[in-house]
């Protein structure tokens, strides 16, 4: 089973994130920081994520904004 094209991480549950190879395991800590500061609204916040810090390269496609 494979997992889903692209998720919203505005929305999606740390399972959902999980979910998608590039961001497995990272799922806690980008719904965690969503709780913690709000909605993402730019693809450049997703590096003040610490477990994605340097690591955002290619996601964008992966990645939706709501």
């Amino acid at each position: 089973m494979s997992g889903p094209d692209s998720i919203d991480v505005n929305v999606t549950t740390a399972e959902g994130i999980d979910a998608l190879p590039a961001l497995k395991q990272h799922g806690f800590e980008i719904v965690h920081h969503r709780e913690e500061r709000g909605r993402f609204d730019a693809r450049r916040q997703r590096e003040e994520v610490p477990a994605l810090a340097g690591k955002v390269a290619g996601l964008d496609g992966m990645v939706r904004f709501g």
